[in-house]
């Protein structure tokens, strides 16, 4: 079996090195008789998917350059949440392409436990997705409670403000400089005065 290895640290800069990861994981395919095709390492965050090692994983996992993606543990392989990681695992899966973490014995697209762990992250990316509205919800009502103003701040325009520079013979685009709006605020203006 074709394995590729993905190794991540969040930085490089402050003595943090992926080696003792990469040593274990290599001692480990070795022992199951695995052929490692590719190491992709990061030192970077795992909280974005723009990492470059990480982006070239799953190009070369569409690809089918490796069978299994094998890495320390599932916060080493993404730190974005429960619904992301989710949707990272899926998207091997897609690929044709199985999955394990070497810490994590449940976390193994090719072990017995493969659909509980799937179930169960998906409902955990459904409570997290149900926690942040809560949130934000809440948030705003704080918000409101204290006066603040929630969404885009009101225009101090008038339109019979808009509708006098017109009479002059202003363009849109021109009445907008004049005010400091937007040309699309005075044809919304214009619109509802309409």
């Amino acid at each position: 079996m074709k394995v590729g290895i993905y190794a991540r640290v969040s930085t490089k800069d402050r003595g943090q090195e992926v080696e003792n990861q990469l040593v274990q994981l290599r001692e480990f395919a070795e022992k199951q008789g695995w052929h490692i095709s590719r190491e992709y390492i990061d030192h970077e965050t795992g909280s974005k998917s723009d990492r470059a090692a990480f982006q070239l994983m799953f190009s070369d996992a569409s690809r089918r350059k490796f069978d299994l993606l094998l890495f320390w543990s599932l916060d080493r392989l993404s730190r974005e949440g429960a619904l992301e990681t989710l949707q990272h695992l899926n998207r091997l899966t897609a690929c044709g392409v199985g999955y394990k973490s070497y810490t994590e014995q449940y976390l193994d697209s090719c072990g017995i436990f493969k659909d509980a762990v799937i179930g169960i992250l998906a409902v955990i990316a459904k409570q997290e997705r149900v926690r942040l509205s809560e949130r934000t919800r809440a948030g705003i009502a704080i918000a409101r409670s204290k006066g603040r103003q929630i969404g885009r701040p009101r225009l101090k325009v008038r339109s019979a403000d808009i509708a006098r520079l017109m009479a002059k013979g202003l363009s849109r685009r021109a009445v907008g400089r004049e005010l400091g709006i937007s040309e699309g605020s005075v044809r919304r203006m214009l619109t509802a005065a309409a």
